[in-house]
């Protein structure tokens, strides 16, 4: 059997003393977190021990004894041995280092039934930095992936042989901080899958064991990662303490805009139909939930939660800051006079575009033959819109410089704003578009559905409106008579129906699409995860998918030594897991359903669908 013992680099040059670890239940590990040095008092040394266990919450323990070579301290190794009648264990690790040596030597003390001590000895020679010796081939072992074969190595030496040592060097200060995922492909190990998780999280949960560094007075040192002085930043400190103040009142002003937007008054049927369709609406009611999440007095104890907040406030920073960027572009040099001055000849010049197409198909189009009363009908009404659209354009041409003064000033709150009042300003300077598609699609629809209710009638059917299905009918001579002469009308009618509802079906989706970029922006910025993201290309061991070995050295006649690599989570795994839930913009229908609409002339809206919200 192989007796893993997990060895953090930063004690390979530690003073002797006592090993501070954990027994991971149920596997044949050991997980090593800090070096007590010498001298200590042994009762110092178990008080110590037991505060830990409760602040952390770890079943921290004694695994052995560490000996340092040093000058003076000849009898320092036989003396940490007889310590082990003080802190008794099932087994009992002796490590200790040769003078003038780079390897180590390990003796594992067993208890046997009667209480006394059996020594089986393993000599390691091995790096003691864990940096050179770097020869032998790459083991991987992610998640749910066994790698690097080391039951392979030291078991099959005999099967009566005393048990093997394997020594798996990594970095404390990475494990600790990073997050280990499971890998959804490969195929699982029962064995791997509960041992890796429990040495990260026996890191992870120690914190509080790192906190005492060689400058503490106190009865304790210790080594391990932050041994040389605590981590830290004057300037995220600071930010913490003024974050409780800034945090209150921000709550207390979301507390007042949420009570007054759920009033009364605000509530009333054309108000909340009105903001129900408007996009600009859906986004203030949107930051306003995702701020209520990251002021949120609780705190954020669990990892999902923690880096749902960071996405979102690190998204809100983002799009912030390119909305004060926008916002000094478009105020400098008189932008917004140039785009008022320019709104209103543009929207002449789409009304004469309009206007010339509407002349084209009140003609031959393509020549095509269409019938010419419906056709002057359809064209001067629509004309007649143009003409409407175009005076009220007119009409308000002295206020929009004005009006666009005071919209660009919505891009202080965020670029998704911007954009999504760009997205209600081109629903409403389009609306005559609209109103086209509408007319169109509506005639078309009541001729394709009135053809197809009289096609029935001709095969002696009818749509059973009850039951949901054709059924046979007969029908009279009549009947048959006033059915042929309005088959007859409909389907002479339908080319010039079918031609109008097409030319405004295509403009209507130009529209449709330029609104739909502009939604996916929104939603990319809303839901896009830039904290994992960044935490992914900056510090990648902070995502960890699983670990792979390398191979420290491989001699005959001695175990094996393994470096513990971080393995990082892929960038398409960390989008699919830390995208921020958000109103999904994307089409529900497919593409055959899609054009099954468009065929049939079924209206075709924007894609935001406000009732959805999805992970």
């Amino acid at each position: 059997m192989v007796l893993k013992i997990f060895f953090p680099q930063c004690c390979n040059k530690a003073d002797s003393g006592l090993l501070v670890g954990r027994w991971i239940p149920g596997q044949n590990s050991a997980v090593v977190l800090a070096v007590i040095h010498y001298p200590f008092i042994p009762g110092q040394v178990k008080q110590y021990i037991h505060q830990m266990r409760g602040q952390s919450g770890v079943d921290l323990t004694v695994l052995g004894s560490w000996s340092m070579p040093k000058e003076g301290q000849e009898g320092m190794e036989s003396f940490l041995r007889d310590l082990s009648t003080i802190f008794p264990q099932g087994q009992w690790l002796q490590l200790s280092r040769e003078m003038g040596k780079i390897g180590f030597r390990c003796h594992v003390l067993t208890r046997d039934p009667n209480g006394k001590l059996i020594q089986q000895e393993k000599e390691l020679k091995e790096d003691g930095e864990g940096e050179k010796g770097g020869k032998g081939g790459e083991g991987k072992k992610g998640g749910t992936k066994k790698g690097g074969g080391e039951n392979k190595v030291e078991g099959e030496e005999g099967g009566g042989e005393k048990d093997k040592v394997i020594f798996i060097h990594y970095e404390q200060r990475k494990v600790m901080l990073s997050q280990l995922h499971p890998v959804d492909n490969g195929v699982p190990d029962p064995q791997t899958e509960s041992q890796l998780p429990q040495v990260f999280g026996t890191v992870c949960q120690s914190e509080p064991l790192f906190f005492l560094d060689k400058y503490d007075d106190g009865p304790v040192k210790m080594t391990h990662w932050q041994s040389e002085g605590r981590e830290g930043s004057i300037i995220v400190e600071l930010m913490k303490q003024a974050s409780t103040p800034v945090c209150l009142l921000t709550t207390w002003i979301l507390t007042l805009w949420t009570s007054l937007c759920s009033s009364r008054i605000l509530n009333v049927r054309p108000m909340r139909f009105i903001s129900s369709k408007l996009s600009t609406c859906l986004q203030l009611s949107y930051r306003t939930e995702h701020l209520q999440t990251v002021c949120s007095p609780t705190r954020a104890t669990a990892h999902n939660h923690f880096m749902r907040k960071a996405n979102i406030f690190v998204s809100f920073f983002v799009d912030v800051s390119l909305g004060l960027l926008l916002v000094s572009w478009m105020y400098r040099e008189n932008r917004i006079g140039k785009l008022a001055n320019t709104l209103v000849p543009a929207a002449d010049h789409v009304a004469k575009e309009l206007e010339e197409l509407l002349q084209w198909l009140m003609g031959a189009p393509a020549g095509l033959k269409m019938n010419r009363a419906l056709d002057q009908v359809l064209g001067r009404f629509f004309l007649y819109h143009i003409h409407l659209w175009i005076s009220y354009i007119h009409l308000m041409s002295p206020f929009i410089e004005m009006i666009l003064w005071y919209v660009g000033l919505s891009a202080c709150l965020g670029l998704t704003f911007a954009l999504s009042l760009l997205s209600d300003i081109t629903a409403l300077l389009t609306f005559h578009i609209y109103c086209f598609y509408v007319y169109g699609a509506r005639l078309y629809c009541m001729t394709v559905y009135g053809l197809s209710s009289l096609w029935r009638l001709f095969r002696g059917k009818k749509w059973n409106v009850l039951r949901q299905r054709v059924d046979s009918c007969s029908y009279d001579l009549d009947q048959l008579f006033i059915g042929t002469l309005l088959f007859t009308i409909l389907l002479f009618l339908l080319p010039t129906t079918a031609l109008y509802y097409l030319v405004f079906t295509l403009l209507r989706l130009v529209v449709v699409m330029f609104q739909g970029v502009l939604h996916l922006s929104v939603d990319f910025i809303n839901s896009f995860p830039l904290f994992a993201m960044g935490l992914r290309l900056f510090r990648s061991y902070r995502l960890a998918e699983g670990v792979k070995f390398r191979v420290l050295c491989e001699e005959p006649g001695t175990p094996l030594h393994l470096m513990m690599d971080i393995n990082p989570l892929k960038v398409s795994s960390v989008v699919q897991t830390y995208r921020t839930p958000t109103y999904s913009c994307y089409p529900k229908d497919s593409w055959l359903a899609l054009c099954k609409k468009l065929f049939l002339g079924e209206l075709i809206y924007p894609w935001r669908h406000k009732t959805t919200k999805i992970d």
